[in-house]
């Protein structure tokens, strides 16, 4: 009886017994009721299987029983039997494939698609509102979309239309059955001045009309034609592209301003022009001071493709302008853009602290940062003067970027300070988008903001 004993247990679990030494067999109704037609018929009633077996419900033999290690060793055998599967099917993939694909041992890793327009090895051309250096030649001038230049010219328009539409109602009224003489001259100059156009293009603009016009009939196109015109050579000059030497690798733009004129959103705007053109950018989330700035700036980074370096909340600035110009010359960038905490001019501290951005990257480049930009929100009016004259004393400011020409804009302001500071205006943004930042046409605003149509010109 011990000696049967230990037989079952050695054969526990095994599905086929091997000859001779067969598992007692199991009877065919070990206790259990037999089904018959009334059993089955029990069955399917609700009622618990408790009370149609009379108690407890059967156990069934433990030999019958899935064993853990049973369950083990057939899994196993399965993975055997797949893997000589996979093994052939390999074998039969090889034998189809070329030749070349035994030699392979490294396969070629896909390279990045180029971007349009761009020949691999190749300088890129400049994006729109850009130059390249080009030594001691004139930097070539910019193509121009037409299609998309009427679409930003209407929501300039529309930006301005709120200041020109005041100031054209009340020149209207001023020449209203009067003939121009000293009196409406010296009215004029005031409406204009009043309109953030600065005294020396009041003057200006009068002293054209008086010569065209003195002693006789004026209607308000006649003052929006000359507006137009006298504008339009006071800002001219200062129409420019931004010129970058990729010469100088990275070229560093250090973007500067007060509080919400818009830097973060010119800086995105900036990179996405640079990455489609096939530069490559790398942006500084330099305002350590606002958590949502260096989030915002990351957003901007993750949209446009442009690598990005960012620090924690409150550390030192210009230790970040230092580590991100390092990254960037090691990258191989051909741009660095780096942000600032928008900061009021009249906060000495503050002030120093840009002003120490500067001496940093200038230890590392001497002709670093190469490009200073400010932004200047259009609402502003005169502040905007003061806030152009500080920045620039202590940043060395070298062009401007007039954002927010999509409200309630005060776009005479812009006139003023061309006509003080003479500093280039590369872009104007007239909306939030990706795409609403556009060149500075000199003409276009001077017609904007002097109400001037297509028809009266």
């Amino acid at each position: 009886m011990a000696l049967g004993f230990i037989k079952k247990i050695f054969s526990f679990g095994k599905d086929e017994p091997s000859p001779g030494n067969e598992a007692p067999a199991v009877p065919e109704n070990d206790g259990a009721p037999e089904f018959t037609a009334e059993t089955t018929e029990a069955l399917s009633t609700p009622e618990p299987l408790e009370a149609e077996f009379g108690g407890e419900p059967p156990i069934a033999d433990e030999s019958q029983q899935h064993h853990p290690q049973t369950i083990a060793n057939e899994a196993e055998a399965d993975g055997d039997e797949i893997a000589q599967t996979d093994l052939d099917m390999t074998e039969t993939v090889l034998e189809a494939l070329p030749e070349q694909a035994e030699t392979d041992e490294n396969p070629p890793v896909a390279e990045r698609e180029p971007v349009a327009g761009i020949t691999p090895g190749e300088r890129p051309s400049a994006p729109e509102g850009f130059a390249f250096s080009t030594g001691s030649k004139e930097p070539e001038p910019v193509a121009e979309e037409p299609a998309r230049k009427l679409s930003w010219l209407q929501r300039l328009r529309q930006g301005l239309a709120r200041s020109s539409a005041q100031l054209g109602a009340q020149i209207a009224s001023l020449f209203t059955k009067r003939k121009l003489d000293d009196d409406t001259l010296q009215e004029l100059e005031d409406l204009l001045i009043q309109a953030d156009l600065g005294v020396e293009t009041a003057m200006r603009i009068s002293d054209t009309l008086a010569a065209e016009r003195y002693g006789k009939d004026v209607s308000g196109t006649d003052v929006a034609r000359i507006m137009a015109s006298e504008i339009g050579k006071v800002l001219q000059p200062v129409a420019r592209p931004l010129e970058l030497d990729l010469n100088h690798k990275p070229h560093v733009i250090l973007v500067v301003g007060v509080n919400g004129t818009g830097k973060t959103t010119t800086i995105g705007k900036l990179a996405a022009k640079l990455s489609r053109s096939g530069l490559k950018v790398m942006l500084a989330a330099g305002d350590t001071f606002r958590a949502a700035a260096i989030e915002q700036l990351h957003i901007w980074a993750d949209r446009t493709g442009s690598d990005i370096v960012s620090t924690k909340l409150g550390a030192d600035a210009a230790g970040l302008a230092y580590d991100a110009f390092e990254k960037a010359r090691a990258k191989g960038s051909d741009v660095l853009i780096i942000d600032t905490a928008g900061r009021l001019q009249n906060k000495t501290e503050l002030m120093a602290e840009l002003e120490k951005i500067v001496r940093v990257l200038g230890k590392l480049d001497p002709d670093a940062p190469h490009t200073v930009l400010q932004t200047l929100d259009a609402t502003t009016g005169q502040n905007a003067l003061n806030q152009v004259e500080i920045f620039r004393n202590i940043a060395g400011v070298s062009g401007l970027v007039m954002t927010k020409l999509d409200g309630t804009a005060r776009g005479g302001i812009l006139v003023s300070i061309a006509a003080r500071h003479k500093l280039p205006v590369y872009f104007i943004g007239v909306g939030e988008g990706i795409d609403d930042l556009e060149p500075f046409d000199a003409q276009d605003f001077a017609e904007a903001i002097a109400g001037l149509s297509a028809e009266n010109r």
